[in-house]
């Protein structure tokens, strides 16, 4: 059965520290645009308070978790066990973004003594205004063997090469080349936007079809995809146009 509570219970939380992995879910503001849902697998996150849940962000070839937060702060983490009884437990929130190298992601880091490395991107920091707690009948079960080293490897590799004076490996130029946008043309890490800008880096394609919609952005700024905000126009239009029509019977001498 589920049970929902308007803060992340104390059991809950003991439970959550426990685990070995969960899912991050966030979408764009328009109807057309793509839900995102990210496995994220390690030791570091946390929850501080009954409020608050956290994690630590590895640089990754998408970015759609950021610029989603971005543009609208909604995101829900996912938690389910893979051994003993049965449980799923949801945290839904708005999140926000810590970039690297900013002051507040340098506050954050040294109030929780998070170790970060040469591939840290962010810390992904979730206000949570609800918790929920399911059975998870269906989940089969499944056993823990340990944490993949591949992507940590990686970057120790990439930071000797960019320590040794290669240019081409620093993280503002990979950021600015494949996390600066979105899949659906969003703003990402604001880094990457400004190196971009800064060395003339051009953004990795990842809308694969003949052109991406171009109202995205538009819902992006405003809350309303294009073909709303033309349809709110005509209606204004249409709707002004009746009144100045009939505005002599309703005010008579209105138009003299």
């Amino acid at each position: 059965m589920g049970v929902f509570y308007e803060a992340i219970p104390d059991s809950m939380i003991s439970w959550i520290r426990a685990q070995k992995m969960f899912w991050v879910a966030t979408a764009p503001l328009s109807a057309r645009g793509h839900v995102n849902v990210s496995p994220k697998g390690g030791e570091c996150f946390g929850v501080p308070d009954k409020h608050t849940f956290w994690y630590h962000d590895l640089t990754g070839s998408g970015n759609e978790t950021i610029s989603h937060l971005y543009e609208n702060g909604r995101v829900t983490v996912m938690f389910h066990a893979f051994e003993g009884p049965p449980r799923i437990v949801r945290l839904y929130g708005t999140g926000s973004v810590l970039e690297s190298g900013t002051p507040q992601f340098d506050a954050f880091v040294a109030d929780h003594k998070i170790e970060t490395v040469f591939g840290t991107r962010s810390i992904i920091r979730v206000d949570v205004h609800q918790a929920g707690s399911s059975c998870g009948f269906s989940v089969p079960f499944y056993d823990f063997k340990e944490f993949r080293p591949t992507l940590l490897e990686h970057f120790e590799r990439k930071g000797e090469k960019y320590a040794a004076g290669n240019e081409k490996e620093s993280m503002p130029r990979y950021w600015a080349f494949k996390n600066a946008w979105s899949i659906d043309n969003i703003p990402g890490m604001k880094i990457g936007l400004k190196t971009a800008a800064e060395e003339s880096i051009a953004p990795m394609k990842k809308w694969k079809g003949l052109s991406p919609p171009k109202d995205f952005q538009e819902a992006s700024a405003q809350g309303f995809t294009l073909v709303q905000l033309i349809f709110a126009m005509l209606f204004s239009a249409s709707v002004s146009a009746i009144l100045v029509l009939f505005a002599d019977e309703l005010l008579p001498g209105s138009l003299v």
